[in-house]
């Protein structure tokens, strides 16, 4: 892709979080996954961190080398034509500087949107740190020339909390800093009390992400309390690992093979690859 067409597609991407309408987001693990999504009429296409993850045979968490993540992206790339958008977790470096190599080899992939996180194995970063993190991946983007949208998850509802209303204060804090400092979108990961989730929306007045799963509201209510954006994380890819599951667990126990009927046919995922 050459890049005043990435260019072009990190502007789509961000005019679909402008909050006239909400944006369905799947998330993709493999080239594959990527291309059925964008074959089915999704407007943009993400990836799960810990779907490539697994796919390059590692656990989530950073356990995957960031050169096979970033060549997983770039396969992803290569195979739609909508905007697509990296989980880098943490940014994978230490520093503020590290985390912008990251999102410039990211950049590079043909991405035009991050996901940048603000949790650690031990608990959440310190609020100025992460925006400093924040920080430098916008600047990594702006040297680079493509606008990048900044998806900045504030891992609050993820981490032991004792009050419920420190909890909220702190999400708007980080959330407040997390834009100052060049994001463009707010993850609120495992948010997913409605009433809360409206109250967020209202109080830091940026598009929100949510993170869909069985149980949570619909598109339609989700899209009256102001949410801007519902990517689906691992779940697609974690589908797609149950189902295989299931069958080959048939096939053991059966000594048969009708579990082995697929929805898609050999011809039919030939067919998503045609013309490219």
């Amino acid at each position: 892709m050459d890049r005043q067409s990435q260019i072009d597609r990190a502007h789509a991407f961000r005019d679909m979080h402008d909050r006239n309408s909400i944006l369905l987001l799947p998330n993709a693990w493999d080239a594959g996954s990527a291309r059925l999504f964008a074959q089915r009429g999704f407007a943009a296409v993400a990836t799960t961190s810990g779907g490539v993850a697994w796919s390059l045979g590692c656990a989530d968490g950073e356990q995957a080398p960031v050169a096979e993540v970033v060549a997983a992206i770039a396969r992803i790339t290569r195979v739609v034509d909508v905007p697509v958008t990296a989980d880098i977790e943490a940014g994978y470096g230490d520093t503020p500087a590290a985390v912008g190599e990251t999102v410039r080899a990211v950049i590079e992939a043909g991405a035009v949107g991050v996901n940048l996180e603000d949790g650690r194995h031990d608990g959440l970063r310190d609020c100025a740190e992460a925006a400093e993190r924040i920080a430098g991946a916008r600047a990594a983007a702006t040297a680079a020339g493509v606008p990048i949208v900044i998806n900045a998850r504030v891992d609050c509802w993820i981490t032991p909390a004792a009050d419920e209303t420190v909890r909220f204060a702190d999400a708007v804090r980080r959330a407040r800093a997390y834009l100052a400092a060049g994001a463009d979108c707010i993850y609120p990961i495992g948010l997913g009390d409605p009433a809360v989730l409206a109250a967020l929306v209202k109080t830091i007045d940026a598009p929100v992400n949510v993170g869909a799963r069985p149980g949570m509201p619909g598109l339609a209510e989700l899209a009256r309390i102001g949410v801007a954006r519902v990517s689906t994380a691992t779940r697609f890819a974690a589908i797609a690992l149950g189902a295989v599951d299931q069958a080959a667990q048939a096939m053991r126990a059966s000594g048969g093979f009708d579990s082995l009927a697929p929805s898609l046919s050999h011809a039919d995922v030939q067919k998503l690859f045609v013309h490219g």
